[in-house]
């Protein structure tokens, strides 16, 4: 038996609850540095505090992956998973800009921190169902849309939540400064509530809309050779333990990826650790230690301007990669995109004045677009669907590793090598995309003859 295909707008509903994740996930990226700057961590701790997101991820998404393999309910297979982070992450949404409520017990930086880890944890915890949900649903031959849409709706979410801010001070006229009340600006009060309620939202849209297979459904899709592997792995109870041998057991197209994943995950880390500090110091001419100044808050606005270009450019992107791919193949249209993304963030050093910026986005566009859609494509024909799950869940190691090795160096690296010039942290990450761009034509592609 072969899997149903499905329309356009059944694939756009079930990955729906994308848009309300990367809404918020994009809150987080564009303000979290300037959030825990207000709270007064330096620049150079600012990568030691973003270290909880790559750690939770690290910890998370394999378990979940793991339960969610072997877990059915009335509820669904995938389903709960992500309904259970989405509220999660939504209460860290609204705690973190008001981390002051809390002062009583703790600093207000360290109750941040602490939300941002709550953040972290749930958002891993919402999109690795997602990404097993497109193995589950799709044939083969529509993963390369399936991705490509959840990386439109990514994209979407990601400009929506980048540009609220801004778009909250300069439209309606709420305050971007801090005041004696808070050290965090309304506007940026304000855009956290509002993700959370899409995020919520937009996660309730795809569980009303979405069936998924049953166990016994997926098991009639496999050949026999699948199958008769699923009947003897039944066997035995799967364990938490297995994720240690499924590990050991990669295919070995996923051992190729990880190497570009590294390259790739390790310059978007920087990218949004650093873009802040760098631009209020290499655009609007700031000292290291200006984080008060009616110029920091425009620069901290900026940055969710620029960044909502480059995820508004992977919306429209992504809907070409599944044609460009299939005219040259995916390993070289991500090899394409990483170069074009390198080049952007080497652009910004050149850049004359914070529109130009723009330009050297559109180009990382190209890259966001990419990253979040072909490794996912070409990974999915690689892997056993009865493994889906946690394999997408251990693929996320190779995403969460690099950021944690830039956490604990990227910061070191600004001090110490870079003279406190965060700007060459953003260069460093292009060059980190283009080694990936490299790495990429090595890998092994089943579905991909080009």
């Amino acid at each position: 038996m072969e899997k149903r295909k499905l329309g356009f707008w059944e694939i756009w509903n079930m990955s729906f609850g994308f848009l309300g994740i990367q809404m918020g996930f994009a809150l987080q990226n564009a303000n979290a540095s300037r959030i825990l700057q207000l709270f007064g961590a330096d620049v150079h701790e600012l990568s030691w505090f973003w270290i909880i997101a790559p750690l939770m991820g690290l910890i998370v998404q394999p378990i979940i992956g793991h339960y969610s393999d072997n877990t059915w309910s009335r509820f669904g297979r995938r389903k709960p998973y992500f309904l259970v982070g989405a509220l999660l992450a939504s209460i860290g949404l609204i705690l973190m800009p008001q981390a002051e409520i809390f002062i009583a017990f703790m600093p207000a930086l360290w109750v941040g921190a602490g939300m941002l880890m709550i953040m972290d944890a749930s958002f891993n915890i919402a999109m690795e169902p997602f990404r097993a949900l497109v193995g589950d649903n799709l044939r083969a031959d529509q993963h390369t849309l399936g991705f490509s849409i959840q990386t439109a709706l990514i994209g979407i979410g990601a400009v929506v939540g980048s540009w609220l801010p801004y778009v909250l001070n300069k439209w309606f006229g709420i305050s971007n400064l801090p005041t004696e009340a808070s050290a965090i600006p309304l506007n940026l009060i304000y855009s956290f509530v509002i993700g959370a309620l899409i995020l919520v939202a937009s996660i309730l849209v795809t569980i009303f809309t979405t069936k998924e297979y049953s166990p016994n459904e997926l098991s009639q899709f496999r050949d026999e050779k699948e199958h008769l592997a699923a009947v003897n792995q039944e066997e035995k109870e799967a364990k938490l333990s297995d994720i240690f041998s499924d590990f050991a057991k990669m295919p070995e197209t996923m051992r190729q990826l990880s190497w570009v994943q590294f390259f790739s995950w390790f310059g978007l880390f920087g990218m949004w650790v650093f873009t802040t500090p760098a631009i209020a110091q290499h655009i609007y001419g700031l000292s290291v230690g200006d984080t008060k100044s009616p110029e920091f808050q425009s620069a901290g606005d900026w940055v969710g301007i620029i960044f909502g270009a480059y995820n508004a450019v992977s919306a429209v992107v992504a809907f070409a990669l599944p044609y460009i791919a299939k005219q040259i193949g995916r390993r070289k249209t991500h090899a394409l995109s990483l170069v074009l993304g390198g080049i952007g963030l080497i652009s910004m050093y050149f850049m004359p004045n914070k529109e130009s910026l723009i330009f050297s986005m559109v180009l990382v566009g190209f890259a966001w677009a990419s990253i979040l859609a072909m490794p996912y494509a070409i990974l999915a024909g690689s892997i056993q669907p009865k493994k889906m799950g946690v394999y997408m869940g251990i693929f996320n190691f190779f995403i969460v590793i690099p950021q944690i090795i830039n956490a604990l160096i990227g910061g070191l690296l600004v001090k110490y090598v870079y003279n406190d010039h965060a700007i060459f942290a953003i260069v460093m990450s292009g060059i980190s995309f283009i080694v990936a761009a490299v790495l990429v034509l090595k890998v092994k592609d089943q579905k991909d003859s080009k």
